[in-house]
């Protein structure tokens, strides 16, 4: 990667009208990264300033950076049980950025080796931005959710208020807006709202900010990832009104990304470091209840800083029955997990998923979506060849309930 192109992508960041968003993401872009530590470590600690700008891949180290969310999970739970160890790799402590815009300049600028990213912003990265990025596997399924005010008891009920998505380029803004349209409301991004005109607001909010927002009247809900709607309804401050894995099964919201010259120069690497990822996935499914202990916050342990029983609500899915007696989940003959870890990137998916971001209201420059052949680009992005390797280790697609064609038909039911 050039000087050059890391400059221009920078420049972007700084100056597109989607990069709001993208500060506000996940918290202040202020701050500076931290690691956190693993479980039974002593806490967060500063990211070494020496090794932040060269590979890591041809020394055998990988640098692993998060957002604190369980699509996470599996970079996360493989530092924490020793996969990328044993897999032969020198695995530093997972470091925790706080918006989109600080992981994705910390992987341009090779401060961390692997991520997991929103994949419309993979999509964004690479042809909106042109920085060579590959996506090597999904990171989890599903996972997210519409959280409202108690009041609010169908999406109808939604015209005249505002409503706050965690980023323009994202899975959760795709999918609202098909809700919306689905129930005969409008989305607007700037003025006012209308229950007359049928309009409703969207706002870009940190995911931090959401729950406090509903509960102070400002917005009259959110759709973002876990686990933010359990915490929502532990605390009692809102209620899920649908699950996006309800709306489009099984799809993917944040997936893994690398370097496309660590994929090309090094693939030994690749493979090991996909190999430990795809373990950890096949180790959340089967271990639901350890994951949530290793992943939530006790005292100075856990990745995540939120508390086991928000993470528990969102890995162990105890009220399932309750939601679809209660009508919020509308397809059980689905058999959606509330959140599910299937590695595969299916082609069908990138596809689908670059036709609705050309209907989906974004600010920005969004021009290079008309553009883009689906096909082809899902060619250009994705490198399935590490995971599919991985997924023989483990067993073969059926562990993973994936088809063995891994291939699909996309279904999507607003």
């Amino acid at each position: 990667m050039t000087r050059a192109t890391r400059r221009t992508f920078l420049r972007s960041v700084a100056s597109s009208l989607v990069v709001g968003p993208l500060l506000a993401a996940c918290g202040s872009s202020a701050s500076a990264p931290t690691t956190t530590a693993p479980a039974g470590s002593s806490g967060p600690t500063v990211v070494p300033t020496a090794s932040r700008s060269t590979p890591a891949s041809a020394r055998g180290r990988v640098r692993i950076g998060y957002l604190p969310i369980t699509d996470a999970a599996p970079l996360l739970l493989a530092h924490a049980k020793g996969y990328y160890q044993e897999q032969g790799l020198e695995a530093d402590q997972p470091t925790m950025f706080r918006s989109w815009s600080q992981i994705s300049e910390a992987l341009q600028a090779r401060q961390v080796d692997v991520v997991h990213l929103l994949m419309p912003i993979s999509i964004w990265m690479r042809f909106g931005q042109q920085v060579p990025v590959k996506l090597v596997a999904w990171d989890h399924v599903n996972g997210s959710a519409l959280t409202v005010a108690e009041e609010i008891e169908r999406v109808e009920d939604l015209a005249g208020k505002t409503l706050a998505v965690p980023f323009w380029y994202s899975i959760h803004n795709v999918l609202i807006q098909m809700l919306l349209e689905r129930a005969g409301l409008q989305p607007i991004l700037r003025g006012d709202p209308s229950a007359d005109e049928r309009t409703v607001k969207l706002v870009v909010m940190a995911p931090s900010d959401m729950a406090p927002a509903l509960a102070n009247g400002s917005i009259a809900g959110y759709i973002v990832a876990e686990p933010f709607n359990a915490l929502a309804e532990v605390q009692g401050v809102g209620k899920i009104l649908r699950f996006s894995g309800d709306v489009w099964l099984d799809h993917a919201c944040c997936v893994v990304v690398m370097h496309e010259e660590d994929v090309t120069t090094e693939p030994e690497w690749a493979q090991a470091v996909i190999t430990a990822i795809v373990r950890a996935q096949r180790f959340a499914r089967e271990n639901r209840s350890e994951a949530a202990q290793l992943l939530a916050k006790q005292g100075d342990r856990g990745y995540l800083p939120q508390p086991l029983e928000a993470i528990e609500r969102v890995l162990l899915d105890h009220e399932h029955d309750r939601y679809v007696q209660d009508g919020v989940i509308r397809h059980p003959d689905w058999g959606a997990q509330r959140i599910d870890f299937r590695p595969y990137p299916f082609q069908s998916y990138t596809e689908a998923l670059i036709e609705h971001l050309r209907r989906t209201r974004v600010e920005g420059d969004a021009g290079f979506l008309a553009t883009l052949d689906p096909t082809a680009a899902h060619a250009e992005l994705v490198d399935d060849r590490f995971v599919r390797q991985a997924l023989d280790a483990e067993g073969g697609p059926a562990v993973f309930d994936l088809p063995a064609t891994l291939t699909r038909s996309e279904r999507i039911e607003p």
